[in-house]
């Protein structure tokens, strides 16, 4: 076993595993998150509980959020929710909702239903983006309805988590006073952040422009994120939602490049170690867990994306050749299914690895085909006419072909 092998070996043979992989994913145009939950799931017999590798999937993480919520100032997220809280409310209504509902039909808890809803709620939008960039869809006209959906997952799916973290330190039981206590704790905890990013970080740019020495900085950087997501911890609340907080502390100084370029190469060489930290934990030598409730979970989650396009892109405003596209376009799931599901434990937790694979699966290839179904649907878009007169003079004579 691995875990008998030196640590520094352990940890170089993970490091050139996941470049392996990272390159391949590159050379057949396929996300790499996939691969390492993959790679996770291969090495499980070898990897149990390494804490080597727990505790840097735990950094990358954190990081990961942190980065996250550098891109959401109070302003900006006045402005997104403005336009695209309608849209929103329908897709937590359908695909964690519905989930949720779908689980407790089959018999589960209320805790382990709550998380599958969860596990199902989130577009992937590190897999949506990419995939916008590989096809050439970055300019079309779904895109910026996508990508407001994408920030107000982004938004929603730290509070799920810290609930979800809430609920399972007291049992999985249900109370409506233990949920209320979890989300003053949430409140208290974003009204903090948003005292120190009005105070104490509003000149915090300052202060990174006088630090010179770039291993310095990385330090402090780093060190601001996992404190506020230790503190989040000992709250009872996810680290993640205190390295979300931490970033939108430091997004009120207004330029974020500093902090971006000085975290970024960490949070790379990190942040696959915990989709494979995540693989480890999936046990597939007793098969498919409820093979029933993970087909009916896969069928609803692509049918609640293509509904949240369908009707909430007529609502922002677009076609309904248009909406149906970006419908189609949201089913992958991702990093934050894999975030929830971490939370899960025993049946629950394989059947929720086994469902991000497959959804991703699935959601990668209804964007691929997106356009064609739509033609499919609605005919093929009429060709605009292109005006093809030369102008008159010495070349008016001239044929264009």
């Amino acid at each position: 076993m691995l875990n008998d092998l030196p640590s520094l070996l352990v940890a170089g043979i993970i490091l050139l595993g996941i470049f392996y992989l990272g390159f391949v994913s590159i050379k057949i145009n396929f996300p790499s998150v996939i691969l390492y939950i993959l790679f996770g799931v291969l090495l499980a017999d070898f990897l149990t509980h390494n804490e080597l590798l727990h505790f840097a999937s735990e950094i990358g993480i954190v990081l990961l959020f942190f980065l996250l919520g550098l891109e959401f100032s109070l302003s900006r997220l006045g402005n997104i929710a403005k336009k695209i809280w309608p849209t929103g409310l329908l897709d937590v209504g359908l695909s964690m909702g519905v989930a949720t509902l779908i689980a407790l039909s089959f018999g589960m808890g209320f805790f382990e239903s709550f998380l599958v809803g969860g596990v199902a709620y989130a577009t992937s939008s590190s897999i949506t983006a990419k995939l916008l960039d590989d096809k050439s869809r970055m300019a079309n006209a779904e895109t910026e309805f996508m990508l407001a959906i994408l920030i107000f997952e982004d938004l929603v799916a730290p509070i799920i988590i810290a609930v979800l973290i809430g609920l399972q330190a007291g049992g999985g039981s249900f109370a409506p006073a233990d949920l209320l206590w979890i989300l003053l704790k949430v409140v208290g905890l974003i009204g903090l952040a948003i005292l120190l990013g009005k105070t104490v970080f509003k000149k915090f740019e300052k202060l990174l422009a006088k630090i010179d020495d770039e291993d310095f900085k990385i330090t402090l950087l780093v060190g601001i994120a996992i404190t506020f997501g230790g503190l989040a911890l000992l709250l009872g609340l996810s680290e993640v939602l205190g390295a979300f907080l931490a970033g939108m502390m430091l997004a009120e100084m207004g330029k974020i490049e500093r902090v971006e370029h000085a975290v970024v190469p960490v949070r790379n060489l990190l942040l696959p170690t915990f989709f494979l930290s995540f693989g480890t934990s999936i046990e597939l030598g007793e098969g498919f867990p409820m093979p029933l409730l993970l087909l009916s979970l896969l069928v609803w989650s692509m049918v609640a994306k293509i509904l949240v396009g369908v009707i909430g892109g007529r609502w922002y405003g677009l076609s309904k050749r248009v909406s149906l596209r970006a419908g189609l376009s949201l089913c992958a799931r991702g990093e934050f299914s894999v975030v929830i599901a971490n939370v899960a434990t025993g049946v629950t937790q394989i059947l929720s690895g086994i469902y991000i694979v497959a959804a991703a699966f699935l959601g990668m290839v209804l964007f691929e085909y997106a356009p064609k179904i739509t033609n499919k649907v609605y005919g093929k878009p009429p060709v605009k006419k292109k005006n093809l007169r030369v102008p008159t003079g010495s070349n008016d004579k001239h044929n264009v072909n």
